[in-house]
């Protein structure tokens, strides 16, 4: 169980999930002050969130397909 939270807590330390956190915090920041419209950081957002959790997924394909290439 320890290790799961381990690989987890690597996993997210990875350069792709900081740059996707310090984004996701600085536009946050920018809309609280009114230095950017709520429409503007839900693009943002939007946009940083798909690519993450795409490449994410795309990646979790991968393994599956490997995967099953291994059994074959």
């Amino acid at each position: 169980m320890r290790s799961v939270w381990l690989q987890r807590l690597s996993n997210l330390l990875c350069v792709k999930s900081i740059v996707t956190i310090i984004l996701t915090v600085v536009f946050a920041y920018l809309s609280i002050i009114g230095k950017l419209s709520e429409q503007d950081f839900l693009t943002v957002f939007s946009v940083v969130i798909a690519f993450y959790f795409g490449t994410q997924s795309q990646r979790l394909n991968e393994k599956i397909n490997e995967s099953s290439n291994l059994r074959e």
